[in-house]
């Protein structure tokens, strides 16, 4: 057991970050949410990411700071003005809370959201390991500026680390919980050819993985993502038997592309990342391949 942190977290309201937080008040740490609007409660203080304005003090006590904030992806159509958001959002409170640390005799470490999409939307079969290079794209782009928005914090020495998430899967929200619906109704469809790699971690693991991270001294990128992607071939009949559904069907890319757009091309997009950073760090997952994670995620 770690000794107790003082830590400071902005997101927590989320799908990850709520969780998070009971996960890391669990293991006795004091937890301080940062928050934008309402009722100042005595674990959460008020700030604007965009206009800078936080309390610096709590940032100087803290040993931790973790950043989750940032607009919706999955939100659909993309438009021009929801893209903007979508990375200013993330840039502006990334930014604000590296400043913040850069600025504190002590800095603390930080801990700074980001995504799988740093490698950008279709790599193929190439296995990713943290060391990989950054790929093109509108959502590798966020990525890339997310991170970058930590560097003050960076330059400051503080131990910085980046949450390069993968699919979360729990039907509490997320990507699963939009997928289990039609399986349930429909049936599960291969998309594509079926061989592109899609790469997950169970919700579970997810928080398990970043407390690590928050207990330990790693630094750098960190691929949250399970050490067995799969392909979407065998995520499609992996959900259908867990949902007792059929998986009988086809979605001919042609067709995907038609009907979704760009949105087409995360789905038939082929990442295959490989938790280097966490198998270094000594974590080991409590749901480590597909059918599992599946059984932690899906609800009764």
């Amino acid at each position: 057991m770690a000794d107790t942190l003082r830590v400071v977290v902005g997101g927590a309201s989320g799908f990850l970050g709520v969780p998070l937080v009971d996960e890391l008040r669990d293991r006795g740490h004091s937890v301080t949410r940062l928050v934008r609007g309402g009722a100042e409660d005595a674990d959460a203080s008020r700030w604007d990411p965009y206009s800078g304005d936080l309390d610096q003090r709590l940032i100087d006590d803290a040993d931790v700071v973790i950043n989750l904030s940032g607009a919706p992806i999955s939100r659909w159509p993309r438009t021009a003005s929801y893209r903007e958001k979508i990375l200013s959002s993330r840039v502006a409170a990334t930014s604000t809370l590296a400043r913040a640390v850069a600025r504190s005799k002590r800095p603390a470490a930080m801990l700074s959201a980001s995504g799988m999409s740093y490698y950008g939307a279709d790599r193929g079969d190439t296995v990713l390991r943290e060391s990989a290079t950054a790929g093109e794209g509108f959502l590798a782009t966020v990525s890339q500026q997310w991170e970058a928005a930590a560097r003050p914090a960076v330059d400051a020495g503080s131990r910085v680390c980046f949450l390069r998430t993968s699919l979360v899967l729990d039907e509490s929200g997320g990507a699963l919980k939009l997928m289990a619906i039609p399986f349930r109704r429909y049936g599960g469809a291969v998309l594509g050819s079926g061989d592109q790699y899609m790469s997950y971690i169970s919700r579970r693991d997810w928080v398990r993985a970043v407390v690590h991270l928050a207990e330990g001294d790693v630094s750098g990128p960190v691929n949250l993502a399970t050490a067995d992607p799969v392909t979407n071939r065998q995520f499609t009949k992996a959900l259908a038997e867990a949902v007792d559904a059929k998986a009988f069907l086809k979605a001919p890319a042609p067709a995907l592309k038609l009907a979704l757009g760009g949105l087409s091309d995360e789905l038939l997009g082929s990442l295959r990342l490989e938790p280097m950073a966490l198998s270094q760090a000594g974590f080991r997952f409590d749901a480590p391949d597909i059918e599992s994670t599946l059984g932690l995620g899906l609800k009764s």
